[in-house]
């Protein structure tokens, strides 16, 4: 069997298990937030927390919980990576320094994961279990909850209130997030991943059976749980440095595929939750085929690629193989990368720099696009529904009507609050390249000169503001000034969306129903779905060419 044989069967079979999973999931997860029962458990858990979860809340209530939660969050991570030293299970490791200790507190905190650091060598047990992975958990359900709130603001009328946060994360992590995790981490056991709390183990290197003389330390760690949730969340943040390139992660070319069905399966099942919710099924399949189209797109791009190689070396080796393992393979790394990066998972089993000029390009650009098609949990559906509402807008000034969709009016406020949006992360991302490309150090981080090295920048801040946190490699990130900024970026790219996304859900939810008649865009046909795609496409295009073009088109077109 030839590799591009091999890299299509396993889409394809990917696409099978997706398509298998989206009905049940997403049933699933629209009675998990529509439901009136609590558990036992969630009730011990409001008791704890001092919560009352059958207390309606407005929009700016609902950030506040938002905005507070993650605050704790975010300190309580810092001050745990800055004890280190005196923690038990440190495996030796001291405390992580202060600007690397908020960099890390904010990525694990905003869903992005994001590493300035090797993982095996700086966090110990307690801060990869009690400290990381717990936020994995949270920061996950924390974006399912806003995503439900906008949700909740289309269904509802003539009333501001969006349900409860509290009660919304509580369910996320406990009904949702808890069992898938679970079940996973037990199948990437019995295929050869490591969990355990074992210290650092020195071991030699050989080659062919025959000692090399040298010696490698190895930390063992609780890695398949917290691949699981890496994954299930869509968090990204690897256990070793190598991420999901490494055999202890990711050992076979079934756990790849099956860590990239994990990364997929709920942004795409979010879509019939979304259906179920606001009382149309073919609403969410309009909103699914928009994500489908762009990622299916993607992806075949990415192999044309990575498979369209130039060169004796690249055609011996049945493609541009440089950064990728060989037991997964060309067309399987890159339906790895398409998906992380459209996503806002950031894991790699492949390294990104290491790939085509124009292939590292595909991945900034999905990044680019919002990281909706189909994005991570819950940030993939509100900014999909963000592009929605966009789109009818568009389509309205064509025929001269006022737009709506799913029976609300799209005014002034609701395109205001739309293309703040749509707006504060490119301003992030092009702000902060720009100015480490102007002053005189940060492009010292960089190990390219020419388009690759501006591309190593332009991906980080991409990667930080969209809040992906996979790295083009190359960049020497861990500095103070890189350290600061991809923080701020990720906190500003994470919290300035959510107040948009709820402010316009409030706005949605005070308005009453408008009929539907025969002047009303009818957004569940293919003609909207194609009109969606053409929006995202152009506004992203827009945006970042001039950008694109200094980097990865530059670095293609001469290669």
């Amino acid at each position: 069997m030839g590799p591009v044989l091999a890299g299509v069967l396993q889409l394809l079979a990917l696409i099978g298990a997706l398509a298998l999973a989206y009905i049940p999931l997403g049933n699933y997860m629209a009675r998990v937030y529509s439901s009136d029962k609590h558990w036992r458990v969630e009730k011990w858990i409001y008791k704890g927390i001092g919560a009352d979860p059958n207390t309606e809340m407005r929009w700016p209530a609902y950030l506040r919980g938002v905005l507070a939660f993650s605050a704790v969050g975010v300190l309580f991570l810092y001050l745990l990576q800055r004890i280190q030293g005196i923690l038990p299970g440190s495996l030796g490791f001291s405390s992580v320094n202060p600007a690397q200790s908020f960099n890390t507190a904010v990525s694990f905190v905003t869903n992005t994961n994001w590493q300035s650091y090797y993982g095996e060598q700086t966090m110990g047990h307690v801060v990869q279990t009690a400290g990381l992975a717990v936020q994995n958990f949270v920061s996950a359900a924390v974006g399912i909850a806003v995503a439900v709130a906008l949700v909740r603001g289309f269904a509802r009328s003539r009333t501001g209130e969006l349900g409860n946060f509290w009660a919304d994360l509580v369910r996320g992590v406990i009904r949702i997030l808890v069992p898938l995790s679970v079940v996973a981490a037990l199948v990437l056991v019995a295929c050869g991943a490591i969990q355990n709390f074992s210290g650092i183990h020195e071991v030699g290197q050989f080659f062919n059976g025959r000692s090399m003389g040298g010696h490698q330390q190895w930390n063992g760690g609780a890695v398949a749980s917290q691949e699981a949730i890496k994954e299930v969340g869509t968090n990204g943040g690897g256990y070793f440095n190598a991420n999901s390139a490494h055999p202890f992660e990711n050992p076979t070319p079934f756990t790849n595929l099956f860590e990239i069905f994990l990364l997929l399966v709920i942004p795409f099942a979010l879509t019939r939750t979304f259906g179920v919710m606001v009382g149309s099924i073919k609403q969410g399949y309009a909103i699914l085929a928009t994500m489908a189209t762009i990622w299916v797109g993607f992806v075949a791009l990415m192999m044309w690629t990575e498979f369209a190689h130039h060169g004796a070396a690249l055609q011996a080796a049945g493609g541009a193989m440089e950064g990728k393992e060989t037991r997964i393979g060309v067309g399987a790394s890159s339906i790895f990368a398409v998906s992380t990066t459209l996503t806002s998972t950031g894991a790699v089993d492949s390294f990104h720099s290491s790939f085509t000029g124009l292939g590292g390009g595909i991945t900034i650009l999905g990044m680019q696009l919002g990281e909706i098609a189909p994005g991570g949990t819950g940030s993939g559906l509100y900014g999909m529904l963000i592009m929605a509402v966009i789109a009818v807008f568009i389509a309205g000034l064509m025929v001269g009507r006022t737009p709506e969709y799913l029976g609300k009016k799209i005014g002034t406020r609701e395109m205001k609050l739309a293309a703040c949006y749509i707006l504060i992360t490119p301003a992030l991302v092009l702000i902060f390249a720009a100015a480490s490309m102007a002053l005189p150090t940060p492009p010292h981080s960089m190990l390219n000169s020419g388009a690759h090295g501006f591309s190593e920048v332009l991906y980080a801040f991409t990667s930080a503001a969209n809040n992906n946190g996979s790295a083009f490699a190359g960049l020497n990130a861990n500095t103070d000034w890189f350290n600061t900024m991809t923080g701020l970026a990720m906190v500003l790219g994470r919290f300035l969306p959510m107040v948009f996304v709820l402010a316009l859900a409030g706005s949605l939810a005070e308005q009453k129903p408008v009929p539907v008649t025969a002047g009303t865009l009818r957004t569940e046909k293919p003609l909207f779905t194609g009109l969606l795609v053409g929006a995202i496409l152009i506004i992203t295009g827009l945006t970042y060419f001039p950008a694109l073009a200094l980097g990865p088109l530059a670095e293609g077109l001469a290669s």
